[in-house]
């Protein structure tokens, strides 16, 4: 598909980046010699990140694995929704949230990770869930996960780092979080939700159950707060941010 390799050449023009940037840094300080090891870290940064990043997502926003026997039938949808998308089963977690959300993150079609929250496995009835989860599983097979999870923790990195200012944390965090938004809004298209969406209907044959969720995930987010870093917006099925003040930076969902 376009889009998906689209996506996986988006992961590598970070790679690109980031080793150019290392290396005109290496170049500056050390000529050629420089240049070589500020290049060959940058590469060990990026198997770094592509190995950990995940895991680093997942902790962001409080998520355990779910075994098989506590959720046996969350499991089996799961798996027969990836066979029907031709992609390894994700890994399943949870999130000790009320509110309806869930959120999808990985290396590829081949390791990837999807979290529920325990609100969106109570709300939803089923039909609504397996859209959801269909949803989530659209992004892994179109490879939305590396590129959304690359930006999420960029971003998140960006605002923690006004954290360090001390007296200069608010004008750190007025310089850093909008470009923390902007490198998040230059990665990720608002289209990506509707070609996910689109992908996720035909996985279910029927596009009512995730139509019908995401009206109740929007409706549960404005009677329902949910206390996390703006920055992970991007995982997300729908915003679960309130809209207003640095929150409304990193809105990258299109609305219901």
């Amino acid at each position: 598909m376009l889009v998906a390799v689209r996506n996986i050449v988006k992961a590598w023009l970070l790679v690109l980046a980031l080793t150019g940037f290392f290396a005109l840094f290496g170049w500056a300080i050390g000529g050629l010699r420089g240049l070589s090891i500020f290049v060959f870290c940058a590469l060990l940064v990026a198997a770094g990140a592509y190995w950990t990043f995940d895991r680093v997502v997942l902790g962001m926003i409080g998520a355990r694995e779910l075994p098989l026997g506590e959720a046996p039938l969350l499991h089996s949808t799961v798996e027969r929704l990836a066979a029907r998308a031709g992609i390894a089963k994700p890994r399943l977690y949870l999130v000790p949230a009320g509110l309806p959300i869930a959120a999808a993150t990985g290396r590829g079609v081949r390791s990837s990770a999807i979290a529920v929250s325990t609100g969106c496995i109570a709300a939803c009835t089923p039909a609504e869930l397996e859209g959801v989860l269909a949803h989530e599983i659209a992004h892994v097979r179109l490879h939305d996960v590396q590129v959304q999870t690359a930006a999420t923790v960029a971003a998140a990195v960006m605002l923690e780092a006004s954290r360090i200012g001390g007296w200069l944390k608010l004008a750190l965090l007025l310089v850093l979080g909008p470009v923390a938004a902007a490198c998040v809004h230059l990665l990720l298209s608002p289209k990506r939700e509707f070609t996910a969406d689109r992908f996720a209907a035909r996985l279910c044959d029927s596009p009512h159950g995730l139509a019908d969720a995401l009206t109740r995930l929007e409706q549960a987010a404005e009677l329902v707060e949910f206390e996390g870093s703006p920055a992970t917006e991007p995982l997300f099925t729908i915003n679960p941010f309130a809209e207003r003040g640095l929150g409304a930076l990193f809105v990258t969902h299109p609305p219901v």
